[in-house]
């Protein structure tokens, strides 16, 4: 993956995730007794919301990350394979 094409996955990514946190910094704003309530477990919804978060910002990076690893593979064994046909 060229350049460009990280940079435009990071800004989706980065879109992503800050959607996502805005949005838990609104409900905190404007509705906090939402953020009070219990779900699950007896544990309140900001806690839920922020474990979330910070879920989605590790998958977020796994994302980013396999991108570039999938490609500099892809890109070593192109580079081998015509370093290869240099030398014949």
């Amino acid at each position: 993956m060229s350049a460009p094409l990280h940079n435009r996955l990071a800004m989706v990514l980065f879109s992503i995730y800050l959607l996502l946190y805005g949005g838990f910094i609104v409900i905190n704003l404007f509705m906090p007794d939402l953020m009070e309530k219990t779900p699950y477990a007896g544990v309140n919804l900001a806690i839920w919301y922020g474990f979330g978060l910070i879920f989605t910002a590790i998958i977020l990076a796994f994302i980013y990350g396999f991108s570039f690893t999938s490609t500099s593979k892809q890109a070593s064994g192109d580079d081998s394979a015509s370093s290869q046909e240099v030398s014949k």
